[in-house]
């Protein structure tokens, strides 16, 4: 019986130490950038979580950037301002409450008698908000995309090709510090990926 527990306990501080190690990680990379802290950029990016929510903060700072040259409406950019305010305040609320949950997990495993159903319980409430960021980001970036015309995709794929090829040509690598194959660091705003789409 004590044995089983122990296997039970060391399994749960297992993943928990994991997730701690992974958040805390991500953290620091998402806030100890320069230029990337409260600019959309998503702090939480481990596999699948802030790939999607970077990359649809990314399209909508493309998309104003080359309002121009896309052809945006005054109502387009606006509204386009505006989703990304509201993206930008629900990802720093739910990263606040994801880090909030992390380190009441944190206090929890290192107590040895904590009660094993409290630290699941802990587990499921920090995984859940971490889902809740990742879906909030693919219904956002299905909005952004819901703005545009045929035409003016199109034109925001073609304009940021060339950007990608003019950093190539100046040898200074990605500007986006994603994968040298994808600049938004996971999954590509440009193609429908039919899991996430």
């Amino acid at each position: 019986m004590q044995r089983s527990r122990t296997a039970l306990l060391t399994a749960s501080l297992a993943a928990a130490f994991s997730l701690v190690l992974g958040t805390a990680g991500v953290w620091a990379e998402g806030y100890g950038k320069q230029g990337h802290a409260g600019s959309g950029h998503s702090a939480m990016g481990g596999p699948g979580m802030g790939m999607m929510h970077s990359s649809t903060g990314h399209l909508i700072r493309h998309l104003l950037k080359h309002e121009k040259e896309i052809g945006l409406t005054a109502d387009q950019v606006a509204k386009l301002k505006e989703i990304q305010l509201n993206l930008d305040k629900t990802r720093i609320k739910a990263e606040a409450d994801i880090q909030v949950a992390e380190r009441e997990l944190k206090a929890l495993t290192d107590e040895e008698k904590s009660d094993i159903g409290a630290i699941e319980a802990k587990l499921k409430q920090s995984e859940d908000l971490q889902v809740g960021l990742r879906l909030t980001s693919i219904k956002t970036k299905r909005e952004v995309l819901g703005l545009l015309t045929p035409e003016q995709r199109a034109k925001e794929k073609s304009e940021h090709e060339k950007m990608m090829q003019e950093h190539k040509g100046s040898g200074h690598g990605n500007p986006h510090g994603g994968g040298a194959a994808n600049p938004h660091g996971g999954a590509n705003p440009h193609k429908s990926a039919p899991a996430a789409q």
